[in-house]
């Protein structure tokens, strides 16, 4: 038993030694995850599982330390408590970074999520910044502690148990908030009791907060390998005409557009997303479509729209969300004045312009 425990604190120093390879190793196997997850998703379920088992492990850390004393005589110090935790939030933060800057779109809000994150995962790595400021400061260490657990999760949870991007940002919240309440004991010593309720408050509005800004979050699972918007698509060969960024109102009335989309998802991955087709900044309709992970390429699948505005000219923006609101990609075009409908005579019945229902949906297998 004495040989373990040295071996045990043996492992400690070195791992305080050269805290920065653990950061970096962290990193790497979140990239090789991100890749095996369109190669070998057996293996990036493996890596996901271990990172699972780091938070579990920390939510019942204070019950291994009593057994520990109880059962061996050995004691584990608040100290090596604190230290494994920030070891493990520099694993959590570096395996979920290569997810979230893959899935980022630098152009949108969601960038300041994605950001916020690679600083975590600096402060994580910066002991003095980590010990000196962030955990003497219980609300500040919860908040970050919360947040490592939410970003771990939203990548684990998909991988591991084929949840959709809006069912894992729910479970992550909820399960981000139970599993920080334990895990929190050690800041909680010698504390009235109304620490522990406050802290749970604070854990609730940051969950709800969270999902109030659902749409600052990227999906960190899902990829846009493609999208493409033509007047044609080929459905023998599944893959679109000419790419068009910009048409006149004739063309766009005689033909309709086409939206064509490559998403890249985890094998085994079922997910509703949706092509919100946006003029002038103003929603025009939002248009339904299954995808399926486990296609290297990605799964392709398109939508059709064959009615517009009355007044069509102007800027067009096609955004690919999920479920939740959460941006995945986007594409713009332009529409120029052209030449014009024919004017309805005064017996005549005038052109009905429906922009949501008459709509046609079109989908594809990988």
């Amino acid at each position: 038993m004495q040989r373990i425990q040295s071996m045990f604190f043996w492992l400690i120093g070195l791992t305080k030694k050269y805290a920065g390879l653990v950061a970096l190793f962290g990193f790497i196997t979140g990239l090789v995850s991100l890749w095996l997850v369109e190669k070998r998703e057996h293996f990036a379920q493996f890596f996901a599982v271990l990172m699972l088992a780091g938070w579990v492990w920390l939510m019942v850390e204070h019950w291994l330390r009593d057994g520990l004393l109880s059962r061996f005589g050995v004691s584990v110090s608040e100290d090596l408590t604190r230290f494994v935790t920030q070891l493990l939030h520099q694993e959590s933060l570096f395996f979920a970074l290569p997810f979230f800057l893959a899935a980022t779109h630098w152009d949108q809000p969601q960038a300041l999520f994605t950001a916020l994150l690679l600083g975590c995962a600096l402060v994580a790595v910066i002991d003095p910044v980590y010990n000196n400021v962030l955990a003497k400061r219980r609300a500040l260490f919860l908040a970050f502690h919360s947040f490592a657990l939410f970003a771990v999760l939203m990548v684990v949870l998909p991988l591991l148990f084929f949840l959709t991007t809006s069912q894992s940002l729910q479970l992550s919240l909820v399960i981000a908030v139970v599993l920080s309440i334990p895990s929190m004991r050690p800041l909680l010593s010698n504390a009235g009791f109304w620490r522990l309720p406050l802290l749970a408050v604070l854990l609730s509005v940051l969950a709800g907060g969270i999902w109030l800004a659902r749409g600052l979050v990227p999906a960190p699972v899902l990829r846009l390998s493609e999208i493409q918007l033509s007047q044609h698509v080929d459905y023998t060969q599944r893959s679109p005409g000419p790419s068009i960024e910009t048409i006149d109102v004739a063309a766009l009335q005689q033909l309709g557009l086409f939206a064509f989309t490559s998403v890249q998802a985890p094998r085994g991955l079922k997910e509703q997303i949706y092509h919100q087709w946006i003029h002038n900044g103003g929603e025009v309709e939002q248009i339904a479509l299954d995808i399926q992970g486990g296609r290297k390429e990605g799964y392709r699948a398109w939508t059709r729209k064959q009615q517009f505005p009355a007044d069509p000219v102007g800027n067009w923006q096609i955004r690919v969300v999920t479920d939740s609101g959460q941006l995945i990609g986007s594409s713009r075009f332009k529409v120029t004045s052209g030449a014009a409908t024919p004017a309805a005579k005064p017996t005549e019945t005038p052109p009905v312009t429906q922009p949501v229902t008459p709509t046609t949906t079109l989908t594809s297998t990988p």
